[in-house]
């Protein structure tokens, strides 16, 4: 199934910047930003990508200083760095600049459903099960907030797609590796792998 999964997406992000690669590390965070506009991680991150590109030497030192305070503490690291962002010049003017129409057009010609709208066809009584094999080789669902995505992990594991709910999950992990929602998951989907085997 072809999903975009916005943690995997900003792991890319992350992993292109350390690499210098900064153009394919500000798309991935456009990518991030369209669908999640209030996402912090991706909108620092963006604003370094542009910053390295545009030749400013700091961009690199202020990335490495950000993965540092995200291993410690993921809420603070956002803020400190969005703080330190925000007090530089011309932020604003380069973030407006992020979401043009190449990466417009790109997520447009995306073919997928996003996550609420799938909801909306469970509400409307559907099973997920269903649902889900009906789209699963002919769409992505596009999950864009954590808690949607938690809530998908959990619709896989009860609907016993446990394989599927743990890779989606050991991506997540990698980018969060101290949620304790996401822990929780792994060890619900664990447990009930066990007892299949």
């Amino acid at each position: 199934m072809n999903t975009f999964n916005q943690y995997k997406t900003l792991q890319v992000a992350n992993e292109n910047f350390s690499k210098q690669e900064y153009e394919k590390a500000l798309l991935a965070y456009a990518l991030v930003l369209k669908n999640d506009p209030e996402n912090k991680e991706a909108y620092n991150g963006a604003i370094l990508a542009e910053m390295a590109m545009s030749g400013e030497e700091a961009a690199s030192a202020l990335f490495d200083y950000y993965a540092v305070l995200r291993k410690e503490d993921n809420e603070d690291a956002d803020e400190i760095m969005n703080d330190i962002i925000e007090s530089m010049d011309g932020t604003v003017e380069t973030l407006s600049e992020l979401i043009k129409d190449p990466v417009n057009e790109k997520l447009e010609s995306e073919d997928g459903i996003l996550y609420s709208d799938f909801k909306l066809l469970l509400e409307q009584g559907g099973e997920f099960r269903e649902i889900f094999e009906n789209i699963m080789f002919s769409t992505r669902v596009i999950i864009t907030a954590k808690d949607d995505f938690i809530d998908f992990l959990d619709q896989l594991m009860h609907n016993n797609f446990i394989e599927m709910g743990l890779s989606y999950l050991e991506s997540a992990l990698k980018a969060y590796p101290n949620d304790e929602r996401l822990r929780k998951l792994l060890d619900e989907l664990t447990q009930s792998r066990l007892l299949e085997d």
